[in-house]
């Protein structure tokens, strides 16, 4: 292989992988349009083995904030591996098209492709950054369309240092497919059917400049081609990047009447004091949640709120609901054990009532085999991180307050499950509170995302 030809074929082969990764993440993505939870592939072979249900990092980056565009207004937004995928595609057939016709490009078209070629890595690396600080997990899926971009971006930087940098020291752009044979200084060739053939070689020679051979059959000079080229380029990478975006925008369902279809909680109003208060900065909409601080998808949950902005919007009451049979009677056996130490804690936590919860939940690793070894060990992680909670989580009130909270959700007939959200009086469907929590949000309480 040629030393030129790197530049197509890393994009050929960069823009492939890119293209694979980024169609089974929009696949699976598109999957959840039903508003119902579906497995995904989290694998370097995706398609050779099966989606992969609960918890793994790719399902994680896709309910996280930053893996789609105009979330409020459309019901989970536009992925954005859609875009990646139209952009890998457009760059496949453009890599293709260089290596099988090189010579008919003009080298204004070849400087269009590899400028376009970084842009990929671009977004990937700040994608990377995001996974690293915000999402603290790496999607095979997403690391696949990573090494794809770079290897496309490494296409895109041959192709500038072979066409680009000679003719910014104003040398003969040679058609990236030939090369200068030596062969020529020997027997250098008639300029025309018989003429004599000039010896050219000892004259150069003699002048003290390098041998560089005339244009011919061995070299030839890259034309410059006009400026239309790289604008039917970058117009053609637009049209491959928006059709799909257009098709799937267009192609979404109205969910408008469903996000409101999951009923009302009778007596949202809490007369016996059960239920705590969190600060939040600018509270302009009644907000009640139902969490337990050991469980994962109220932790999920709890970010997605503050990833979207929406928490700081929201007048905050929490009705501490522990999935544990050792004070939750509505329970026959116990999801969260240990989550019923937590509540009381919670309870007597005051005003740092919303600082308790999210190191519960920032703290799930530990404190869930703890709550599980026994409330010694349970208490134990609690009392490094806030002290003199232990008499307020031993006294009768306190027992009798997380009773309350019980009494509170059967009153309201709400279901034995976190987290449920209610907006005043309205809950906020389940199939609403992850990929189509933006929307549902802009939909029944729009003045949560007003300055």
């Amino acid at each position: 292989m040629k030393p030129t030809r790197l530049s197509p074929v890393l994009g050929t082969v960069g823009a492939a992988l890119g293209t694979f990764f980024a169609a089974f993440s929009t696949h699976d993505y598109a999957l959840h349009l039903d508003r119902q939870l579906h497995g995904t592939h989290c694998s370097f072979v995706p398609g050779l083995l099966e989606t992969a249900g609960g918890d793994n990092a790719c399902t994680a980056a896709m309910y996280s904030p930053y893996s789609a565009l105009f979330r409020r207004a459309l019901w989970g937004g536009i992925p954005i591996a859609l875009v990646g995928l139209g952009a890998f595609a457009f760059f496949l057939v453009a890599s293709v098209a260089l290596l099988a016709s090189p010579r008919s490009v003009s080298r204004r078209v070849w400087q269009a492709y590899g400028l376009a070629a970084l842009t990929p890595a671009l977004a990937s690396l700040v994608m990377f950054v995001i996974s690293l600080l915000k999402v603290h997990a790496f999607c095979k899926l997403c690391m696949g369309m990573y090494v794809g971009s770079l290897l496309l971006a490494a296409g895109g930087v041959v192709a500038l240092l072979r066409i680009v940098k000679p003719a910014a020291r104003g040398e003969i752009v040679q058609d990236p497919f030939i090369h200068d044979d030596p062969r020529h200084a020997q027997n250098p060739r008639p300029a025309h059917p018989g003429q004599s053939t000039i010896p050219m070689m000892p004259a150069v020679a003699q002048a003290g400049v390098p041998y560089r051979p005339a244009p011919g059959p061995l070299a030839h000079a890259m034309p410059l081609g006009s400026w239309l080229g790289p604008l039917v380029f970058f117009g053609v990478l637009g049209l491959f990047v928006l059709l799909p975006v257009a098709v799937y925008a267009a192609s979404m369902p109205d969910y408008r009447t469903k996000i409101v279809s999951c009923g009302t909680i009778p007596q949202p109003t809490d007369k016996k004091g059960a239920l705590m208060k969190l600060t939040t900065l600018h509270p302009k909409r009644p907000a009640l949640l139902f969490v337990d601080p050991l469980c994962p998808t109220c932790k999920a949950f709890h970010e997605r709120l503050e990833g979207e902005g929406i928490f700081e919007q929201l007048d905050v009451q929490v009705a501490i609901f522990p999935l544990d049979s050792e004070c939750n009677w509505m329970l026959d056996r116990s999801l969260h054990p240990g989550a019923c130490e937590l509540a009381k804690a919670f309870l007597c936590s005051g005003e740092k009532a919303r600082e308790f919860l999210e190191w519960s939940y920032d703290n799930q690793s530990e404190l869930e085999p703890a709550g599980k070894a026994g409330k010694d060990a349970l208490r134990g992680k609690i009392r490094q991180r806030f002290v003199g909670l232990e008499a307020c989580m031993d006294s009768k009130d306190t027992k009798q307050r997380l009773d309350r909270v019980l009494q509170f959700a059967v009153a309201n007939k709400v279901a034995v499950s976190t987290p449920q959200m209610f907006l005043g009086p309205q809950r906020v469907c389940d199939e609403d509170t992850d990929l189509g929590m933006a929307y549902t949000m802009k939909q029944i309480a729009p003045e949560v995302f007003s300055q």
